[in-house]
């Protein structure tokens, strides 16, 4: 978006109805990432529905870009939004629930796609070439609507990614003795990573080994010859992030090797921190009520925005969408997760006022 303007408060009532009338039909129909297919062709013909004046390409994936050039000069403005959802069966019991079995907007990007109308991927394929200034949001069931989140810094962690495969010799659940227990060695490698963190790892870090995945055996009284792992680990500090792998492999070797397994172990960096930029938070928070503005710690989930941030100075601020009224309290990933739609309104608003703020300010 290239322009020159002054932010102000929009009025977005005029297109509430159909903000909440996209984000509703996306919720129903939510592909998970990289599977985005018909996510990626709705939003595409949605853009081209807008009029000549936007560009809509389709530069990596099932991912979409759309480009707003006035003709006149000024900086260029990037808006960005995730259209993926999670592997997690419904039990919000919303009416517009959806219908693809297995796949979930648990996370609050149908709200994100909706509200704007992608991504190393992106990134690579010249989407922030040019770009001056770049601003997304999240919305927030942990923050109460009315309420938004923009932080100087270090904002979300590294998101990086583990698989863990433990082998050893099958046997019959009555004659453990002559098997080797793929399920008793792969939990006591649970049990000790937890120690990453808790012991080897300075307190005063912020750091998150988890474990989301666990699959061995098939019956009752057979001992599997094999059992899988999958986790996650959460860092700040570069230090720590390079630290944490080498210790994982240590307690994971020492563990399958005390009761005669082997194992595969799978360490795949993912996207770096989300560290807001300073100029670009002041400029967002200026165009956010002093009431409404709310100061949220850092926290551990990541995001690809950091992706974007490699490329233009930006910020990455979360909107509170949490209203116990309506149900709106479950944690992100849950299978009963809902937002607030009146989050969405607030969302429009800070889109609209943060491009029209940064195309003032971006080139004084």
């Amino acid at each position: 978006m290239t322009d020159a303007a002054t932010a102000g408060d929009v009025d977005v009532e005029p297109v509430l109805e159909q903000v909440v009338e996209w984000r509703r039909h996306l919720h129903r129909h939510p592909e998970l990432s990289f599977h985005e297919e018909e996510t990626g062709a709705f939003v595409a013909r949605t853009l081209e529905g807008f009029g000549d004046a936007v560009e809509v390409t389709r530069p990596a994936g099932h991912s979409v870009v759309a480009r707003l050039d006035t003709g006149r000069p000024g900086p260029v403005v990037a808006l960005r939004a995730d259209i993926d959802a999670l592997p997690i069966e419904e039990q919000s019991g919303v009416e517009f629930a959806s219908e693809n079995p297995g796949a979930m907007h648990a996370c609050g990007h149908d709200g994100h796609t909706a509200m704007l109308l992608g991504a190393r991927d992106l990134v690579a394929a010249g989407a922030l070439d040019g770009v001056d200034f770049v601003y997304g949001c999240h919305l927030w069931t942990e923050l109460d609507y009315g309420k938004v989140a923009a932080v100087p810094g270090p904002f979300m962690a590294a998101a990086d990614f583990f698989t863990l495969g433990v082998t050893g010799r099958g046997g019959h659940g009555g004659l453990p003795h002559l098997a080797t227990d793929t399920i008793a060695i792969a939990a006591q490698v649970v049990s000790n990573l937890q120690h990453v963190v808790a012991r080897r790892i300075d307190p005063l870090e912020r750091a998150v080994v988890s474990v989301g995945a666990f699959h061995a055996g098939e019956a009752p009284n057979v001992l599997p010859d094999r059992a899988e792992l999958a986790g996650t680990v959460r860092t700040f500090d570069a230090g720590v992030r390079e630290r944490i792998p080498v210790l994982i492999e240590e307690i994971v070797r020492g563990v399958t090797s005390a009761h005669g397994a082997e194992y595969e172990l799978d360490y795949q960096l993912g996207y770096e921190p989300v560290v807001n930029d300073g100029r670009a938070t002041a400029l967002v928070r200026e165009v956010i009520d002093a009431d409404a503005l709310f100061d949220l710690a850092p926290i551990m989930g990541g995001d690809d925005f950091s992706a974007y941030l490699a490329k233009a100075p930006g910020c990455y601020a979360f909107v509170g969408a949490r209203d116990e009224a309506s149900g709106a309290v479950f944690p992100h990933h849950h299978p009963r997760f809902r937002i607030d739609e009146r989050a969405l309104a607030t969302g429009v608003r800070m889109h609209v006022d943060v491009a029209l703020r940064a195309l003032q300010e971006v080139s004084a």
